[in-house]
């Protein structure tokens, strides 16, 4: 077996596995689908009527001129004609229905897969990477793999049959041109390869002008407040560059198929015409032979000419698929394990073992954090920017798994619990806390989706959302547009809060959670953070430190060490501590900022 043969048979051995993974998709609807398939045996097969019926045609009405025309055949030929378009149109149906529903269904697996992986995942990705290989190769996938099923029956029947007309009418004819058919095809072996490595560049310029718009929408006040049209004008200007560059090298590789496939085919017809005209001439066979055998020809021939210019898409239907279940056949870093337990309560503490965690290779960020944190005990993180202070409270629920050591609670590794028990007893209150679109309410209920009435009024009263509901003409029911977007820092951040009341988790971990507001909107969210943590374990990172001197303990972490451990007045006691030097610069320049006089 020489190379292309070995090469010939891996890419029929990648189009059988395509086909083959999507078998679990086709199979609710196999019926429909396999009944548009049959339905292509005859569209395909009712090609050769038209080319048969003109040899006894030519024969006795152009060459005879008998009187007994057989007038019945271009009625015939009608008749045939408007079956074959019904059942086209019953077929295209047919094919649309089934594609429509095989592709919700991969797109709705690929949807829960997206949201099995962990952070870290997202941390790699772009949104137009997310966007381009959870929903546009599963149309990709779909369209190409039905459209080209239903292209392949059809073709094949209307070659067979047609190739049965050749045949009939003349088998030397028919030698010549099944010679030529197998030519044509042969630079087909050669495409795949060549534009591979265009196509998989071409989805990642596809999946960049994605982002680019995604982008645009999220940053517009920032586009605006730095006058940053020019510059996102030129930077999509590029993008667009880059997808036309390689549509042309796409082009560059490709296009000449189907003009080689055209010269081949007129070789085809020109050595038919040519011979033919000798085997008439001998009488080998009648003018009507002739007839009918160039029509088939060129019937069976037209498909194949302009075979280049769809071949792209079958090969991009490959490409999607393969990508489709590469996905699909992944698995996340972050998972339960086979014997995982259900975490049902935290009776003691949380502990980290000699904890060792990086987000790139041999760059670590948190070295062996070692902090025990009692049942109901309110620990705050503190330290400079950067040193490890939120990685600490993501290795909780597990967006990230820790490279050494262990986070125990109540002495079993939280790797050994299962993901959804682990988080079901832990809330997060972020920095900047994303809100779904829809109304205030539907983002409260997040926390419990079956919470009674009363159960959110308390949630809303307890995170000081009550009054601020009462200004709504739609109270809770008032809708909040895309990620918040109509509500100010401090109303999110109660929203937020108050999802976690009704959720109610016996672990509250605050990242943050005030920082990025004005001193009003803070003194309100600090209260309603206060009756967040009441009976609960709560870690809290807090920018000012005023916030947190009333914590159990305060742990400071510096450079992904824990630097220092106790009370706000056992870490004041320690000379020239890190924790004492940032709060005597905190509220140092607290004092310098309320003399400073202000200007009139």
């Amino acid at each position: 077996m020489n190379t292309n043969q070995i090469f010939e048979k891996i890419k029929t051995t990648q189009a059988y596995m395509n086909y083959s993974r999507m078998w679990p998709f086709v199979k609710p609807y196999w019926f429909r689908a396999l009944l548009a398939v049959l339905i292509c045996i005859p569209i395909g097969s009712l090609d050769a009527v038209i080319a048969l019926s003109l040899k006894p045609y030519m024969d006795l009405v152009m060459v005879e001129k008998t009187v007994e025309s057989p007038w019945y055949i271009p009625f015939g030929i009608v008749a045939f004609t408007t079956i074959q378009g019904m059942l086209n149109y019953l077929a295209t149906y047919l094919n649309t229905w089934v594609g429509g529903k095989i592709t919700n269904d991969l797109k709705f697996e690929l949807y829960k897969k997206l949201l099995t992986f962990e952070t870290a995942y997202f941390d790699r990705k772009k949104s137009g990477d997310i966007v381009f290989r959870f929903n546009n190769d599963a149309d990709t996938a779909c369209a190409g793999l039905l459209d080209n099923l239903k292209t392949f029956v059809s073709r094949l029947f209307s070659s067979i049959s047609l190739v049965g007309v050749l045949i009939y009418n003349s088998w030397q004819l028919a030698l010549i041109a099944i010679f030529i058919l197998g030519c044509a095809f042969l630079p087909l072996a050669k495409i795949r390869q060549r534009i591979k490595s265009v196509m998989d560049k071409s989805v990642v310029a596809g999946s960049t002008i994605i982002t680019a718009y995604n982008e645009s929408f999220a940053g517009n006040k920032t586009i605006t407040s730095y006058n940053l049209a020019d510059y996102q004008e030129n930077k999509f200007k590029n993008i667009l560059h880059e997808i036309f560059k390689f549509k042309i090298k796409m082009i560059q590789r490709t296009s000449w198929l189907s003009p080689m496939m055209h010269v081949i085919v007129s070789v085809g017809i020109g050595i038919a015409i040519g011979y033919g005209s000798h085997l008439i001439l001998t009488k080998q066979i009648t003018s009507g032979n002739f007839v009918s055998f160039i029509t088939a020809l060129i019937m069976l021939y037209t498909p194949i000419k302009n075979l280049g210019n769809n071949f792209n898409s079958v090969q991009f239907s490959f490409m999607a698929i393969e990508r489709v279940f590469g996905v699909l056949e992944s698995s996340p870093r972050i998972k339960d394990k086979p014997n995982a337990v259900d975490l049902k309560e935290i009776k003691n503490d949380i502990t980290f073992n000699d904890v060792c965690f990086e987000y790139l290779k041999d760059k670590p960020v948190l070295k062996h954090i070692n902090l025990e944190v009692k049942k109901g005990e309110t620990i705050a993180l503190v330290g400079n920017s950067g040193g490890g202070k939120s990685t600490i409270v993501s290795l909780i629920p597990r967006f990230y798994d820790v490279k050494s050591g262990s986070i125990m609670i109540d002495g079993i590794d939280i790797r050994n619990y299962t993901l959804k028990s682990l988080r079901e007893n832990i809330s997060v209150v972020f920095q900047d806390n994303f809100l779904f679109s829809g109304t205030i309410k539907e983002n409260i209920l997040l926390g419990k989706e079956n919470a009674t009435d009363e159960e959110i009024q308390k949630a809303v009263k307890m995170a000081y959302l009550d009054e601020f509901v009462a200004t709504l003409k739609e109270g809770l029911n008032t809708q909040i547009g895309e990620r918040g977007m109509l509500l100010s820092g401090g109303q999110k951040q109660r929203v937020a809060i108050a999802r976690a009341f009704l959720k109610n988790a016996p672990v509250v971990i605050l990242d943050e959670a005030t920082s990025a507001l004005d001193n009003k909107s803070e003194a309100i969210v600090q209260k309603a953070i206060d009756n967040l943590m009441i009976d609960k374990t709560v870690f809290v990172i807090a920018h000012r430190l005023s916030t947190i001197q009333n914590a159990d303990r305060i742990a400071v972490i510096n450079e992904g060490v824990l630097a220092e451990l106790g009370t706000h007045d056992e870490l004041m006691q320690i000379e020239n501590g890190k924790y004492k030097n940032l709060y005597n610069m905190q509220f140092r320049g607290q004092k310098e900022s309320q003399k400073t006089p202000v200007a009139v």
